[in-house]
């Protein structure tokens, strides 16, 4: 989450200011604490000396205030300027964006939806991006419920996430890795746990990915996963989707290639059977106020459901 190195283009501007803001801040605190130290220093000696007159009027202290008003208007004039050139940088990408991901901000979890050509190469997942590396990225940014901010630090400047408009905004990183972001605008009770990922890839890798992405869940389960697939139609298909079965969902993230996120959650917790089963079982306990709700499933179904799940891959 660190701002103070960046990964990518579209955050070198933004880096840079931050940095230069920062160093603006520590001088200004400084020459304060010297103007205020100086005459603290200069008084010390007499401090012993009894009172020998009144308080009396010395000379003009508006040279001060005259030099301070100067000084911080040009500062501030500078860096309004440093500012609208930051903006410039970062409003469009260097080059044509290789895709657009269309993500939409829901109390509390981010939608990612790619847009690929043909249609057919269109997909949905949730809270974690996948981008090839030294690609841009185009964001298109659009809230569904309250204001959200979009904001991977590492890869790009926060970006509002607004109901009713489509806010643009483009990433990129020029180096494989996992970046953390943040929802940065409070956005309710859960604003804390609304993490969103940006895993950065090789071109093969990332072509890899997509492919999976795109393909259907697999063919209906057999055996003791049919019990656990019924089960998640029963009680989850109204939310959640999977494509190719006959979960088809809106309300939640979309599930048909869940196993292949590292979180769930919205990175409130890791991928794994534990706390899949934690959050099938009560995500109030975990998450209060989600959308998710208890399903009250006995051991026995918690463990099909579960399992069926953890198939989705």
């Amino acid at each position: 989450m660190s701002y103070l190195r960046s990964w990518g283009r579209a955050a070198q501007p933004v880096m840079h200011l931050a940095w230069g803001l920062i160093g603006i801040s520590v001088l200004v605190v400084s020459v304060i604490g010297v103007l205020v130290a100086i005459p603290l220093v200069r008084a010390a000696p007499a401090r012993s000396a009894p009172l020998a007159s009144p308080v009396a009027r010395g000379g003009s202290g508006l040279a001060w205030i005259y030099i301070g008003v100067g000084i911080s208007t040009l500062v501030l004039l500078a860096i309004v300027v440093w500012t609208l050139f930051t903006l410039a940088a970062v409003a469009s990408p260097f080059e044509r964006p290789a895709f657009t991901i269309e993500i939409h901000g829901h109390q509390w979890w981010w939608e990612a939806r790619y847009l690929g050509t043909p249609a057919s190469r269109t997909f949905v997942t949730a809270n974690e991006l996948h981008i090839p590396v030294g690609r841009a990225v185009r964001l298109e940014l659009i809230g569904d419920d309250v204001i959200h901010s979009f904001w991977i630090p590492a890869l790009a400047g926060k970006t509002d996430v607004i109901p009713g408009q489509t806010n643009l905004a483009w990433i990129e990183a020029d180096a494989p890795g996992v970046y953390v972001g943040q929802c940065t605008e409070y956005c309710g009770g859960q604003h804390a746990h609304m993490a969103a990922f940006a895993i950065a890839e090789p071109a093969a890798s990332f072509d890899r990915w997509w492919a999976a992405q795109v393909t259907p869940a697999a063919n209906p389960p057999t055996g003791p996963l049919a019990h656990g697939a019924a089960l998640f139609d029963a009680h989850c298909a109204a939310c959640h989707a999977v494509r190719g079965t006959a979960a088809g969902g809106i309300l939640g993230p979309d599930l048909t290639h869940v196993m292949s996120r590292r979180t769930i959650a919205a990175g409130a917790l890791t991928n794994d059977s534990r706390s899949l089963a934690a959050w099938i079982e009560n995500a109030q306990r975990i998450k209060p106020g989600c959308a998710m709700p208890t399903l009250n499933l006995n051991r026995a179904d918690l463990a099909a459901v579960v399992a069926y799940v953890q198939t989705l891959r």
